[in-house]
């Protein structure tokens, strides 16, 4: 997946890259930066599902606290009657067996490590670039793009376990563009 651009005052073409291991992938992730975009989605708290193991507050990656919720959820659900005492075995032996906590440990030291090493400075033209602009100078959505965002809201609205492809396909085909 790449993303190309023009700097404004240097007229410079910068490209991000980055590698995908499918379609569905790439696609949920242009997902998620248009989303930025266009809905204004600036934390991961804003769109968390709330049945993950990620708690609000929670640091972006998955460490020492994924696995405290994860326990913690386990327990509510046991309290709660939801599962038996051979879940809760099976689901401790299952986590024992495949060393589960391990990377969440190692998430934590790499993340210790990495802060620990200290921020390396943006350039300054990097740094006044990525000034946020005045609410009069946002780019506005174009009435295609409002369209087909309407419509792809309406065919997952209908089927939302559909895949996002064939959304997009569908939406597209229904707007008249090619894909």
């Amino acid at each position: 997946m790449g993303i190309g651009y023009v700097l404004p005052d240097t007229k410079q073409w910068v490209k991000t890259e980055f590698m995908t291991p499918g379609l569905p992938l790439a696609l949920a992730e242009w997902e998620a930066l248009r989303g930025y975009m266009e809905y204004e989605i600036n934390t991961l708290d804003e769109i968390q599902n709330p049945l993950s193991i990620r708690e609000e507050g929670d640091p972006p990656w998955e460490g020492a606290h994924t696995i405290r919720n994860a326990h913690r959820r386990l327990h509510q659900r046991r309290r709660n009657g939801e599962v038996g005492w051979f879940y809760t075995l099976g689901w401790y032996l299952y986590h024992l067996l495949t060393f589960w906590t391990l990377p969440g440990y190692m998430a934590e030291l790499e993340t210790w490590l990495l802060r620990r090493s200290g921020t390396k400075s943006l350039p300054p033209e990097m740094v006044e670039w990525s000034k946020p602009l005045p609410k009069e100078q946002w780019a506005q959505p174009s009435e295609e793009l409002v369209r087909l965002s309407a419509e792809v809201r309406r065919i997952r609205e209908r089927d939302p376990q559909r895949p996002i492809e064939e959304i997009f396909t569908e939406a597209y085909r229904r707007q008249g563009i090619e894909a």
